[in-house]
């Protein structure tokens, strides 16, 4: 299902959630202008279709003490699907790894690591990952500082869009 067949209200509801998760469902129905128990009806089914893939904190990590955050663009030795799958499987399973995304052109994949210090995400590099079968080469980049970081999509960018092809 794609955004397009979702009303106008269900737009809303993601919206609303993807700004707050935690707000309870009477105030999300209050927000997006329907009673609560169909609200919860449709929360339901845009949970069922995957629309809403699951709710979760955003914490902090430099005030949890991961003060390093890193980005790695690793190039693989071999594309065979057998092998990029492999590798995905392989970042899945290390921590340090809060996100993994293949890419098109001379880089297969960026990572995004945090750790506690440079010497702990130093350790991950030459133990783990360097050493990581299809590995050819990584490059890092420190992140200084953080200027925008934006979850989930630009609704008011997908409602524009609807009215114009709509």
């Amino acid at each position: 299902m794609s955004a397009g067949k979702l009303d106008e209200i269900d737009r809303k509801i993601l919206a609303e959630l993807q700004a707050d998760g935690r707000m309870t469902n009477v105030e999300l129905a209050r927000r997006v202008g329907i009673s609560a128990p169909p609200c919860l009806r449709r929360v339901r089914t845009l949970e069922e279709a995957g629309y809403i893939r699951s709710y979760h904190a955003d914490v902090d990590a430099r005030e949890l003490g991961f003060e390093v955050q890193v980005f790695a663009m690793v190039r693989l030795h071999s594309q065979a699907e057998a092998d990029l799958a492999a590798f995905e499987n392989r970042c899945r399973a290390w921590p340090l790894v809060r996100e993994c995304h293949m890419l098109n052109g001379e880089i297969d994949f960026i990572l995004k690591c945090v750790a506690p210090d440079l010497s702990g995400f130093q350790s991950f590099l030459t133990e783990q990952l360097l050493r990581a079968d299809n590995v050819a080469s990584v490059k890092t980049s420190l992140v200084i500082r953080v200027a925008k970081d934006d979850p989930g999509v630009p609704f008011d960018v997908l409602e524009e869009r609807l009215r114009r092809n709509g």
